[in-house]
């Protein structure tokens, strides 16, 4: 038998050893086996990352944008060379479909192309005040900045916050998420072997309240990123409040997807159910709620959950069939939203259990599901299950929509299915949500600015707009004598 294989900690461009010489297994939510082991970091491993980091912060400022800008390019093709193998990687640690893993990690590459092809774009201006003054601004690094990463995408949200950090001039350290860390650090230690420098990103492995936290509160940290949980993203803002520290915010999301009785529904079917089944629903921007125009309500909740009938659960069947839940506690929390819902009086139209079968009996499968005639104070049409679980939500007319679609303290994405465009921008310019999809959703690229209002955070990845939010503005103001 094959033993186990163990990952350090990947700082100063090889793995280290955990201070505490503990290590946590990773773990296959296919079939629980373990895939490997990880270190369990400390706030002892965050300081030697931490400080490897700011050795390298004023070299790498101090680089040439073009040529930061070519060792992402050079990251990114890289991803590509090496794109079956992390994507065996991903699928095994994650459970996401192979098919799925290749696509999220082919994005994940374009994020290092796109962001290395922006590097030498981050100019200033010059302002005008007068014949006797020379006014411009500069936008300088933070220098270190942590990022930390969730489970449900892993090195697909890696490459997100990391390229534009990167791009701008910063160093990283970088906490992945416990459960799926595997991606990042081996794709890591490829980059160093490639040409990054060494101390450029560090990766420190281990648990939120013992990396995530002493990251977080490290007084060379100047800048944090994280995509995750509301409660969590609370818990980092009010350090960040303390240190006065900036941060960008990625949380929660329960979009709206609205389907006006004008639109293609043959179109907006596979749209709607991809954009709540989409990598099993475990997806920040899913559009869980799905408001359907009255006057279609029947015909098309009929289309959906004949449809969603039809999806395969398991690896082994053809793409777009469902993979595990991510983890044991996601797994379980789906699960108990399917009592909640029964509790609420919620009409269970198809699904609502667990997944059974070959091949099955030890993964964390569920079977796709959805909820009709939900009242929008239901707590399946108010809280995030992160699960595959649509709940659709009749309305009579736009006004209603719009209600009902802004009714919620999230506001990271919202879809509008319609023919006419007129009520397109009128919707799409009503909707409190900082991603708005007209009749396709989830499948937007790496040019789009991407950020949530209310609850579903702060600030903005994706983007031209990430390089700004990865850099400070200076203005320097010259006096001509």
């Amino acid at each position: 038998m094959n033993e186990t294989k163990q990952y350090g900690h990947f700082i100063s461009g090889d793995f280290q050893v955990p201070s505490s010489d503990e290590y946590i297994e990773s773990i296959n939510p296919a079939d629980q086996s373990v895939v490997a082991k990880i270190a369990k970091g400390s706030r002892q491993d965050v300081n030697a990352a931490v400080s490897a980091s700011k050795t390298a912060s004023k070299a790498w400022a101090a680089m040439r944008p073009l040529n930061r800008g070519r060792i992402l390019v050079q990251l990114g093709r890289l991803l590509r060379e090496n794109l079956d193998m992390l994507s065996e990687l991903e699928s095994k640690e994650m459970g996401m479909p192979l098919a799925a893993a290749q696509m999220t990690l082919s994005t994940a590459a374009e994020y290092f192309e796109y962001y290395g092809g922006l590097a030498p774009t981050l100019q200033g201006e010059t302002i005008p005040v007068g014949p006797d003054q020379h006014s411009y601004t500069v936008y300088d690094p933070y220098g270190v900045v942590g990022v930390i990463t969730p489970w449900n995408a892993p090195l697909n949200q890696s490459a997100r916050s990391i390229a534009p950090a990167l791009a701008a001039g910063n160093c990283v350290v970088h906490k992945p998420s416990e459960h799926t860390s595997l991606t990042t650090l081996v794709f890591a230690e490829l980059a160093v072997a490639a040409g990054l420098p060494k101390d450029v990103w560090n990766v420190v492995t281990g648990y939120g309240d013992e990396v995530g936290d002493a990251l977080v509160r490290h007084k060379d940290i100047s800048k944090v990123a994280f995509t995750g949980s509301v409660k969590t993203g609370q818990a980092i803002g009010a350090i960040a409040a303390e240190k006065i520290m900036t941060v960008t915010l990625e949380l929660g999301g329960k979009s709206p997807d609205i389907v006006f009785e004008d639109a293609d529904l043959n179109a907006a079917l596979m749209g709607v159910l991809f954009g709540f089944l989409g990598n099993s629903g475990q997806v920040c921007l899913a559009g869980s709620r799905v408001l359907i125009q009255r006057s279609i309500y029947d015909k098309f909740s009929e289309m959906l959950t004949n449809t969603v009938d039809m999806i395969g659960v398991g690896l082994d069947k053809p793409f777009p069939a469902l993979g595990p839940m991510g983890n044991k506690d996601q797994y379980e929390k789906v699960l108990s939203y399917f009592d909640i819902a029964k509790e609420d009086g919620a009409k269970l139209l198809v699904g609502g259990e667990k997944a059974e079968g070959e091949n099955l009996e030890n993964g964390f499968y569920l079977k796709p599901t959805i909820y009709g005639d939900v009242n929008n104070t239901m707590r399946i049409a108010r809280e995030e299950i992160f699960g595959p679980v649509g709940v659709l939500i009749p309305f009579e007319d736009e006004a209603e929509a719009i209600a009902i679609a802004n009714d919620t303290e999230y506001g990271l994405a919202a879809g509008i299915w319609t023919k006419d465009l007129s009520r397109a921008h009128r919707v799409a310019g009503q909707i409190e949500a900082g991603q708005i999809y007209v009749n396709y959703y989830l499948e937007s690229g790496v040019e789009h600015p991407m950020g949530g209002y209310k609850k579903s955070g702060i600030g903005r990845e994706k983007g031209m707009i990430a390089l700004k939010q990865y850099s400070q503005t200076k203005n320097i103001s010259i006096k001509l004598i």
